[in-house]
Order: C-alpha cells, then structure tokens, then sequence
C-alpha cells in the first residue's frame, strides 16, 4: 500500500490485491534493446547537460537513458557514493527549502527542484548530507520540466492533489521512451547540484489507482532504472514506501524512507533494510510512545508536521 509524503490517498488496499495484479513481463524482455555494459558509467562529475540524455553516466541503467529497460539488471555500483549508516539523524523539509541554522542532524531531505547549489552547498558547508527529493511516478504541474511529458503518459488525477497525476511508468520498456530521458534529466539536476543521495516518491503507482493497466513487474523495471542510474551519476538512493517489493529492490538501493509504518504495524518489513546494514528513516506524523520500539529495531523515528514545513521536529533518541 501507498502513503506518499503528505499524500493520504486512499491507503487501504489490500497486500493479497497486490500480489494478484503482479504479471510476469519476460515477454517484454524480446522487445527491449541490450543492455549497455555498465563499465561506461561516468563520474559522478559528468557535467552534460538536461538535454544530453545518452551521456555515459546513464548507461548502467538497464538499456539507457533513452529506453529500452528490462526487469531484474546487474546493480549499478557507486563506489564512491555516500553510505548512510545504520543509525544515522536526519530531518525532512519539503514546504520550502531549509536555511541555516539546521538543526543538528547527519542528513537533511529537501526538494530537489526548489533547491540550487548554493543551498546544498551550505547544507554541506554545515557537515549535513543532502538529498534531493523527487517523484517519479507522478507528473505534477507546477514543476519547470512538466512540458516535457507527453500526453500520452498521463493518467489518472492523484486523490486530493490538484495538478498531479499518476505516470505511465511501461514507457521506459520502449526503444526510444520520453520518461526515461525526463528523469535522467532529474537525476543529473540532483548531480549537477551536488546533492549525495536521492529519495524517489511516488514509486508504487501500481498499488494506486494510476489509469494505466501496469503491473508489478512494470513498476520494478522503471523502479530499478530509476535507482541504478542514481548510482551511475555517484549518488545513493533512498526507497520510499513499496514495501512488498522490498525483496526485489533492497539491492538497488542504500536505505528506506518510509510514512507512519509504526501508525500502520508495517516496521517489520523494513526489518531486511537494518539487517543488511542499511538505515530506515520512519517519519511518524500521529500519536508518540513509538520510540522504545524504534530504538530496538534500530530504526530513526522522528514525529513530523503533517505540512513537513519543520515546525514539528520529535527525534527517538
């Protein structure tokens, strides 16, 4: 099930329903193009720009920056990528971008769009780490880059959001596909800013209500594009939410931010995460009395406004 950051969209569906619409796409596989070695991942340092969506730092992501994505590719390795540890602080500000002083933590999520390099710049200037926050499956309106997605992959309204709507994620299967060059595009901007990590939102449209006929195995093979071409650019990435596919993706990724899974009894199928040394952020919005647990699971818990505008900040100790 699906809660997206400050997006309470009709949560409830069951995890049998989700098993049941998953399709096998090895028929698909004939019909994509080889995959490009990842030996032609650049430096995080590749300077091209929005526009050059062949560059060598996307090759590594099943196919290319153009298309062409197949299920279940080799992990793309960042070697030189922070590694957020198991414990690790952090503080999550999406309404507007964050400014100094910030307040005491490892790592601080803030909009990617929003953001320029000076503002990570001065994160790090402060010893923080920055990620950059985007949504992948989602097309919202107000964003400088919504021109660039056609029509065609546009779906159903997101619940409650005016000016969003749910992505036809199958594109990037094809030969040549607009979704896969639009957020390789994003992935460099994070980049070229100097951003560490990224966080994907909105990686589950499959469990929502998103218009279009894909499965799970559509959502993995956009997801793990996704996730290697953040490691080609010498970025890590953060998981949010899908938990039940959890399995399939813990190796393409370097920790987890999740909503409410204390709200929802859900913290145990984070459990893999700390288990491979990698850290779970749990942003808890409702009720307290959640941080005993937390600490025991090793998992950083902090009570957040609803708005993530940074008036409520209650980190477990």
């Amino acid at each position: 099930m699906s809660r997206p950051v400050i997006r309470p969209r009709d949560p409830r569906v069951t995890r049998a329903l989700l098993t049941a619409v998953s399709v096998a796409v090895g028929a698909l596989v004939g019909l994509v193009l080889p995959m490009l070695p990842t030996q032609a991942a650049s430096s995080p340092a590749d300077t091209g720009s929005a526009a050059d969506t062949g560059s060598a730092a996307d090759a590594g992501s099943t196919g290319s920056a153009r298309g062409g994505a197949r299920l279940d590719p080799p992990v793309v390795a960042a070697p030189g990528a922070w590694r957020p540890p198991v414990r690790t602080t952090w503080d999550w500000q999406l309404a507007s971008v964050p400014r100094a002083p910030y307040r005491d933590v490892a790592m601080l999520d803030f909009d990617g769009f929003e953001a320029t390099a000076a503002d990570v710049a001065a994160v790090h200037a402060a010893g923080t780490k920055a990620v950059c926050y985007l949504s992948a499956g989602t097309w919202e309106d107000w964003r400088p880059d919504a021109e660039r997605f056609p029509e065609s992959l546009k779906g159903a309204a997101v619940d409650g959001w005016a000016g969003e709507v749910w992505l036809d994620v199958r594109d990037v299967q094809e030969a040549t596909s607009s979704l896969a060059q639009i957020m390789s595009a994003r992935v460099r901007m994070c980049a070229d800013k100097g951003f560490d990590a990224v966080e994907w939102d909105n990686v589950d449209g499959y469990a929502n209500r998103p218009g279009f006929p894909f499965t799970a195995d559509d959502q993995l093979v956009y997801d793990q594009l996704l996730f290697n071409s953040t490691h080609a650019h010498g970025m890590s990435v953060l998981l949010k939410n899908d938990l039940d596919q959890i399995p399939r993706l813990i190796d393409y990724v370097d920790g987890a931010v999740d909503e409410q899974c204390f709200q929802y009894d859900e913290c145990d199928l984070l459990a893999p995460f700390v288990a491979a040394g990698k850290p779970v952020f749990v942003a808890e919005y409702e009720g307290d009395g959640y941080c005993a647990e937390a600490s025991a699971m090793n998992l950083n818990a902090v009570g957040f406004d609803l708005a993530l505008d940074g008036s409520r900040f209650e980190r477990c100790p």
